[in-house]
């Protein structure tokens, strides 16, 4: 075999596999039919003993040929080519480097042997597209692992490293590669010392189950059903792991695929999707094509506070140089305290060694000097948020920041072309706004101002993905995307705990559609200050005919902040959040007070009005051009508020559910809510036309 994506190379006794099908050597129906047409060959030739299966460029196979989804199946099936591979009477190996994922690692457990790199990871991340895996992985892998490690690994879908898989019994070899050493020759060698010594390896899929006990078993699985928050696949997952107990290999195989043909299709599973392929589009934007980013190197960041801190964390762990500007020494000292305290979090999740807390927090610069910022590519604003002080500090930054260096701003409402007018180069400025842990978030606001170069734009996109985040493209206008959609839905919530419902009802209600926390919960943990100033200053002006609800602000002035005073919406007192009279008899009070006779609220009345108000002020913001895609709106709610990654964003929810359905939901909203919940023009014509948000994003 000379040609395609497979190809053969024998060394001695062995067989080297290649696989080369740039750029992550996914399973393609071609390298699908190569590899079985390489197991007929390794077969028929009387001089190979084994055969190993390699990778060229930086991975092993990497999984299923994204181009293939939602396509019918292509011959060979990945589950008859393993079957192949595995019931040859010549063993084969796997050579695994950079990650085997997904179908890549289902191969890789159809071979008698893994060979890891040190570096390499492996995993079965498809319960996050809403499947499972469909090739026997539910069934090989609680052979090598046993049920209860195999169950967390699939419902998880996460990585694990070649340490970890060596001891979970996963790989038979780690390979710790010297200067100049090629993987391939290491891993030959391997293979070839297996077979000196003489023993046919047991294939994955005769070897016997470890024992669980079948209570045990359930309790793994209600544990996974539990933390899925109604998404099918982890549930799903689980019971194939468990179905390995109870069921030989070829039955299991059969109830494993079983159920990968009952999720395939599934909403959920189109809605990942959906998810999956958004993250990646996020920073294709048509007008950065051909746009070369400013060089960074270095990055300040202005402002040590919780923000700040985990921004500098995210931008130093990227590599780049980085600087704290603090005000004074204390607060220098408070912001050292800050990043050590992170790594050191770090280090206790095992995320890095004990040892490397010290060194790393070390490595970021703490000063208090604004001079010092002078040589930084880019400068990041994350200080308090007023308007003045961001303004005046910038004015100081002009002096002293190169020319040519980036200036962003994190402000999360407040106008960034008035932050940007306060220096001499509003063209150098744009908005990055993070979302708290910013180390941990993956969301970034990339807000665009109305002098924005578009280098510099190109700049903030290049450094946020560097940074690993998901960088979303947002015009200027109160809130942005995400916080302008939330300041909406949480004033409707607010509507319907004064019609009637409680806040406990509404979080139970929203925590039941998919939300990590309910809405009142979410207001207690960031602090109810943050919205009551936002309030102030954008309803004090407001119409006569604009409804609006007293109760969160009559809160704040009892100094019922949230959890960082021990109330809020709910009681702190014990630790934990609970139904506090005082908010019921508050509640009942401005019922009372307003003439409103408080009835009940379904919790699938809760739902569809959230979805109708955020999907309803989505539309108002693309036909804005604050967004320019649905997706961009859909990515900011499930990466910065938790909407549920399954039900695929408002917007997509929106679409799948039915437009006209949805803008009759919206039309209610706004019998409810009044001025400022007018159904969306862009919604309206799209229902007359008998057209969806997906069509409307195709046109533009």
């Amino acid at each position: 075999m000379a040609s395609g994506p497979v190809v053969i190379e024998v060394r001695g006794k062995v067989a080297i596999v290649w696989v080369d099908n740039p750029p992550v050597n996914a399973l393609s129906q071609a390298v699908r039919q190569g590899l079985s047409d390489a197991v007929a060959a390794v077969e028929a030739d009387a001089k190979v003993a084994a055969a190993l299966i390699l990778c060229r460029g930086r991975t092993f196979i990497a999984g299923a040929d994204i181009r293939e989804f939602g396509k019918g199946p292509l011959e060979p099936l990945l589950t008859d080519v393993i079957a192949r591979i595995e019931a040859s009477p010549k063993p084969w190996a796997a050579a695994i480097h950079g990650t085997a994922l997904g179908g890549g690692f289902e191969v890789a457990l159809g071979c008698c042997w893994r060979v890891m790199d040190s570096r390499a990871e492996v995993g079965l991340p498809e319960v996050k597209l809403g499947i499972i895996p469909g090739a026997g992985g539910t069934q090989r892998l609680p052979r090598l692992t046993g049920v209860a490690t195999a169950i967390e690994v699939v419902t998880s879908g996460r990585r694990i490293g070649a340490g970890e898989a060596q001891k979970l019994g996963i790989a038979d070899a780690v390979v710790d590669l010297e200067p100049g050493e090629e993987f391939a020759d290491r891993a030959l060698a391997a293979v070839e010392a297996w077979l000196a010594a003489g023993t046919m390896p047991v294939p994955v899929s005769a070897r016997p189950v470890p024992p669980l006990d079948a209570a045990e078993a359930e309790k793994l699985i209600a544990k996974a059903v539990e933390r899925a928050r109604g998404q099918l696949s982890p549930g799903e997952a689980a019971r194939a792991v468990a179905d390995a107990l109870t069921l030989d290999f070829a039955a299991g195989l059969a109830a494993e695929r079983a159920r990968f043909l009952k999720l395939v299709g599934h909403p959920q599973a189109k809605a990942l999707r959906h998810a999956f392929f958004g993250e990646r589009e996020l920073s294709k934007l048509p007008m950065l094509d051909g746009v070369k980013p400013r060089a960074v190197s270095t990055i300040a960041v202005v402002g040590g506070g919780t923000m700040g801190a985990g921004i500098a964390v995210a931008a130093a762990d990227a590599g780049y140089t980085v600087t704290v500007l603090e005000t004074d020494a204390a607060a220098a000292k408070r912001a050292a305290e800050r990043i050590h305290g992170i790594y050191q979090g770090y280090a206790e999740r095992k995320r890095i060694p004990a040892d490397a807390v010290g060194v790393k927090a070390a490595a970021i610069d703490i000063t208090t000097e604004i001079g010092d910022l002078g040589t930084a590519d880019l400068v990041v604003e994350a200080v308090f948020e007023d308007a003045e002080v961001k303004r005046d500090l910038f004015r100081r930054l002009d002096k002293v920041v190169r020319p040519g260096a980036v200036m962003a701003t994190n402000t999360s409402y407040l106008d960034p072309n008035r932050i940007a007018a306060a220096t001499g180069r509003p063209a150098e400025m744009c908005g990055l706004h993070f979302f708290a842990p910013a180390n941990v978030m993956r969301l970034v606001e990339v807000i665009e101002t109305a002098d924005t170069a578009p280098d510099v734009l190109a700049t903030a996109f290049a450094v946020a993905l560097k940074l690993g985040k998901l960088p979303v493209f947002a015009r200027v206008c109160d809130g942005f995307i995400g916080n302008r959609i939330w300041a909406t839905v949480r004033r409707h919530y607010e509507f319907l705990v004064e019609d009637g419902a409680s806040p406990a009802e509404i979080d139970a209600a929203m925590t039941a559609y998919g939300f990590p926390m309910g809405p009142f919960a979410v207001y207690d943990l960031s602090g109810l200050d943050i919205s009551w100033s936002w309030r102030k200053r954008n309803m004090a002006d407001r119409a006569p005919d604009v409804r609006y609800v007293d109760i969160p602000d009559r809160l704040c002035e009892m100094g019922r902040l949230g959890r960082k005073t021990g109330a809020g919406w709910y009681d702190y007192a014990s630790g934990k959040a609970k139904t506090d009279p005082v908010v019921e008899a508050l509640i009942a009070e401005e019922r009372a007070r307003k003439g409103v006779t408080a009835r009940p609220v379904a919790a699938e009345t809760i739902q569809r009005r959230a979805l109708a108000v955020m999907a309803n002020e989505g539309a108002r913001i693309l036909e804005e051009g604050i967004a320019l895609r649905p997706l961009d709106v859909d990515m900011v709610m499930i990466h910065g508020y938790g909407y549920p990654a399954w039900r695929g964003g408002p917007m997509f929810e929106a679409d799948a559910i039915g437009l006209p359905t949805v803008l009759g939901w919206i039309e209610e909203a706004h019998a409810a809510g009044g001025p400022g919940f007018e159904p969306a023009r862009l919604l309206v014509e799209l229902v007359q036309q008998g057209r969806t948000l997906a069509d409307w994003a195709q046109s533009r």
